[in-house]
């Protein structure tokens, strides 16, 4: 758990940044793409990244005013990949409302994705000066390595031989480097040295794994009261996360057969034969009987591991920063992201 004074300073920054997000107008867009980027910003979010950012920034000396429009930067990207996500994946909801392709239509959500994004840029040129240059050359790196990722995760919907080493590739490009673009562009605003946003930037990159490894972990273990959403979502859809690829490496016998079904995506099917022979309508059963694959085989005690050893990691980079109280949040914040029940 967060100490007070460091949960106290998050909250602010978030609220920082969220009053700034709140007086964008998007005035030089048609007008619904100025209604779809106000609904996609103003839809809440935990401005994770925004708040690393600001934080880097002043665990290197900087001040959190400095670091605003990079931060609100970051926040733009990053909602400007969801968008684009939500309308790959023909997502029905986001944040327990309707995704912007359903509200309006793909067409224009393409276009209010497109819009976030060259508003980022414009965002992120307001940090100016001489920085100008290193700070897009980041943000276009993180970017294209985001697309990337993404076409990596495209890819291995269709293949049931992925391996977890490419699995940690893949999510080292869809979500690390949006989180490390975000530590060093705060590093690199706040006039670190070149070691101290090396630093932040392995430390953003260890992070993301954690963050990422802890979300599947969630998908299964997860109260779904607090969770937000349905459990096991991510078993029916035989997504290729850390758990689904650890076992299909070790499971043997029936259990082979179930793990094959999930990969070939039919988990969805009406029925479903379990290990044991029995037949179970598709949803909780399916989930219950994938989940009990995992436990035997110590999938989500490796999963703990995993989240484990990246996020010592990410606070062995961290501490290569002088102590601060800026620091002090930064090791708070990520281990709460990473220990998370939601």
């Amino acid at each position: 758990m967060m100490t007070d004074a460091s949960l106290h300073r998050i909250a602010l920054l978030r609220a920082r940044t969220d009053r700034r997000i709140a007086g964008l107008t998007f005035g030089g867009s048609a007008r619904d793409l100025r209604d779809g980027c106000r609904y996609v910003m103003h839809g809440g979010g935990k401005r994770i990244r925004s708040t690393l950012l600001i934080l880097s920034c002043e665990a290197v000396g900087g001040a959190a005013g400095q670091a605003m429009d990079a931060a609100v930067a970051v926040e733009m990207m990053h909602n400007f990949t969801l968008v684009h996500d939500d309308i790959m994946d023909n997502a029905d909801a986001r944040r327990g409302r309707p995704t912007v392709h359903k509200k309006w239509d793909p067409s224009t959500a393409l276009l209010v994705g497109d819009v976030l994004l060259g508003e980022a840029y414009r965002s992120l040129a307001r940090s100016g000066g001489n920085l100008a240059q290193p700070l897009f050359s980041i943000f276009t790196r993180a970017l294209l390595h985001v697309c990337e990722g993404q076409a990596l995760d495209l890819a291995f919907e269709t293949r049931r031989d992925v391996t977890v080493r490419e699995y940690f590739h893949m999510i080292e490009k869809k979500t690390g480097s949006l989180i490390a673009a975000a530590t060093e562009l705060g590093g690199l605003i706040g006039g670190g040295t070149s070691r101290q946003r090396a630093a932040l930037r392995r430390f953003g990159l260890a992070l993301g794994r954690a963050f990422q490894v802890q979300d599947d972990l969630l998908d299964v273990v997860a109260d779904p009261r607090n969770f937000g959403k349905t459990t096991g979502g991510d078993i029916v859809e035989g997504k290729r996360t850390y758990l689904l690829l650890t076992a299909a490496a070790r499971v043997t016998g029936r259990d082979r057969m179930l793990i094959a079904r999930l990969l070939d995506k039919k988990g969805r099917r009406k029925s479903w034969k379990t290990a044991d022979g029995r037949m179970t309508r598709t949803g909780r059963g399916v989930v219950d009987a994938a989940t009990e694959v995992y436990r035997r085989y110590g999938v989500l005690e490796d999963a703990r591991r995993a989240v484990e050893r990246a996020t010592a990691e990410a606070l062995r980079n961290l501490h290569r920063l002088p102590p601060s109280p800026a620091r002090e949040s930064l090791r708070r914040l990520a281990e709460d992201l990473v220990t998370r029940s939601s």
